[in-house]
């Protein structure tokens, strides 16, 4: 039982987020695909806004010395550039606009009842695990 009351805040975290996605509509296909046909500033806005956001909360983090709740020093480590970042990305975007859906979305479209998505997420647990299975021998 107390395994349960300890995530019960990240359920409920969770479904405040899946809500924001809906109403704020970068769930719908439509909007994913207007984003990707350059028809559209909304998806742009949206994700300006969360690249502002994040960049001024780990600014924040840096600067204050931050620390999580349970009192841990709040560790980012610093992350080379390379050729498998462009490589990951161009085959991220591109099933982005294929199916309409990014990872973090895709509970939510469930939820909102396009269970066609079940689909996308089968694929991209399958794609995760292809990427675990091969990763020493993918660029990196």
């Amino acid at each position: 039982m107390a395994a349960v009351m300890k995530n019960l805040k990240f359920l409920l975290v969770g479904m405040v987020f899946g809500i924001i996605l809906v109403k704020s509509e970068v769930i719908s296909w439509f909007r994913i695909q207007e984003m990707f046909r350059l028809e559209s500033f909304h998806m742009y806005g949206v994700i300006g806004s969360a690249i502002a956001t994040a960049m001024i909360g780990v600014l924040l983090i840096r600067r204050l010395k931050l620390r999580t709740l349970s009192g841990e020093e709040i560790v980012i480590p610093k992350k080379p550039f390379t050729k498998g970042n462009v490589i990951g990305g161009l085959i991220f975007g591109l099933g982005w606009a294929i199916t309409g859906a990014c990872p973090g979305p895709l509970f939510a479209q469930i939820g909102s009842g396009f269970t066609v998505v079940i689909i996308t997420l089968l694929s991209a647990i399958a794609g995760t695990w292809v990427y675990g299975r091969f990763r020493e021998k993918l660029p990196h």
